[in-house]
């Protein structure tokens, strides 16, 4: 590799950081194009390291700032983290649904037994 795409590798890590793994933007400061990144990703292993290990900074930078949010009283951050941090404590959204199993099999039917039966007026 060479010491000019070895910089540009280094420069785009530091980018990375600095945009909170927001590729688009830390590719335009590069200077590199979105596919050149990718194929570093690709060809790589330690870029792809560093590049992940930023992700985890991201995440933890976020989650930083939503520990904030809940501290300052927000009710929004404070549901969020339940739904997703709480679920095992039982703090989860639940949908039911209602499945009407009384519908007829019509896997064994023909294709005119079908055509038939759509052209019969509902009974509903």
């Amino acid at each position: 590799m060479s010491q000019a795409t070895q910089q540009k590798k280094t420069k785009m890590i530091e980018a990375m950081c600095n945009c909170l793994g927001v590729v688009s933007d830390a590719c335009k400061i590069v200077g590199i194009s979105r596919k050149t990144y990718y194929d570093w990703m690709k060809d790589d292993d330690d870029f792809r390291q560093s590049i992940n290990d930023i992700d985890e900074i991201a995440l933890d930078y976020a989650e930083t700032q939503l520990f904030k949010q809940i501290r300052e009283g927000s009710t929004t951050a404070t549901i969020f983290f339940l739904k997703t941090k709480g679920r095992k404590r039982g703090y989860i959204e639940r949908q039911e649904f209602a499945i009407d199993n009384t519908r007829p099999d019509l896997s064994q039917l023909s294709i005119d037994e079908i055509k038939q039966l759509l052209d019969e007026p509902s009974k509903e």
